[in-house]
């Protein structure tokens, strides 16, 4: 097995045997900031060939990506675009037929308008932090922190004899 170190979008390197999963034909649709899908042709070491459909999300609390993948082969190609095509007319024709559904791609044309022209390369500066008005002064010493703790109460422990006398040769490991 021949395996090699594959570069992926997104910065994500994995092994594979470069000639399972080589892609022999790819496609990237972006679907807003954070949807990208790829669509990806690949070869089986049996010289057959399969679909991959990838949709790659990215988190929104980590600099990750999240992905769902569907295997689609060529005996379902067919069954699997009219079950697409069907479903997808439904929605447009039968529940929503009054919808623009040229208005998304006007706006992703004109997203990678801004993207191309570096609208989005540089971000704004953050301003600093400033405090409130009404927050009270931090200390200016350890001293003053201590003057303001309060002494915790003391406790009386009860003496009940039960105390066991212990040998210094029990206590050595």
């Amino acid at each position: 097995m021949n395996l090699h170190l594959l570069k992926c979008t997104q910065s994500h390197t994995i092994v594979d045997d470069r000639r399972k999963f080589e892609s022999v034909y790819s496609n990237k649709v972006r679907a807003g900031k954070r949807r990208t899908y790829f669509f990806d042709v690949r070869q089986t070491r049996g010289e057959d060939y399969y679909l991959t459909i990838t949709e790659s999300t990215r988190r929104f609390n980590s600099d990750g990506y999240e992905r769902h993948k569907i295997f689609l082969y060529k005996e379902d190609f067919n069954r699997f675009l009219t079950g697409m095509t069907d479903t997808i007319n439904y929605v447009k024709n039968e529940l929503m037929p009054d919808y623009d559904y040229d208005e998304y791609t006007r706006r992703h044309e004109e997203y990678e308008a801004r993207r191309a022209a570096g609208e989005f390369d540089d971000p704004q500066p953050q301003k600093e932090f400033e405090p409130a008005n009404d927050a009270p002064e931090p200390p200016q010493s350890v001293d003053a922190l201590i003057d303001n703790i309060e002494p915790e109460p003391e406790i009386e422990i009860e003496d009940t004899g039960d105390a066991v006398d212990i040998d210094e040769e029990d206590m050595k490991w």
